[in-house]
């Protein structure tokens, strides 16, 4: 389980085809203290598990699933990454709880400098996703937890608002409309339908 709470914006070094899928080479030195073979790290929001790693680096395999329903297909060498390890027992929430499993790729259709300092994206997703974003909930944008700040679209898109801090330390500060970004939206949302799915019948 993670936060959304971004803990360093690393950078791609390699990205090496394989069958099956690709190994991602990160270079992470505030990150990689205290990992090992097996730990898991969310990556742009997407839960992979360490494979291999150095003394500021490690190593993920992505299957070719991952590839295709994330925007970790689209990364090659050179591309800042938000990452953060799963919270451990005891630790503060201080985004919203966030399983590292990305529901669908989104895009950005506005990006536009706010007077208070802040930036205002506007992110398009397929329609399935938006019943469970609502004004004023939670959603994670590249593994960054926000607070959903409009419905600028109902049954396609919603906006939020980025604060300096966070486009500073986060890839969103990087993020131009056109750009497509992982979005995983609130758990709790999904067991609430569920629920009341299985209570209908």
């Amino acid at each position: 389980m993670f936060t959304g709470i971004v803990e360093e914006l690393a950078t791609v070094t390699e990205v090496t085809p394989r069958a099956g899928g690709a190994t991602l080479r990160i270079d992470a030195p505030r990150t990689v203290p205290g990992l090992s073979q097996g730990a898991s790290v969310a990556v742009n929001g997407c839960c992979l598990t360490v494979t291999d790693l150095g003394t500021d680096w490690w190593e993920a395999q992505a299957v070719i699933e991952t590839l295709d329903r994330t925007t970790l297909g689209d990364l090659v060498a050179g591309d800042p990454v938000n990452l953060e390890r799963p919270v451990r027992v005891g630790d503060t929430l201080d985004g919203h709880v966030v399983s590292g499993h990305v529901d669908g790729v989104g895009r950005v259709v506005v990006r536009a400098a706010e007077p208070d300092g802040s930036t205002r994206l506007v992110v398009e997703v397929p329609g399935e996703l938006c019943r469970y974003i609502v004004e004023k909930g939670s959603v994670a944008v590249d593994g960054v937890s926000l607070t959903v700040t409009e419905m600028s679209d109902p049954d396609s898109a919603f906006g939020v608002a980025v604060i300096p801090h966070t486009s500073d330390v986060t890839t969103l500060g990087r993020r131009v409309e056109g750009d497509r970004v992982n979005i995983e939206v609130d758990l709790m949302a999904k067991y609430v339908e569920r629920l009341l799915d299985r209570s209908e019948h």
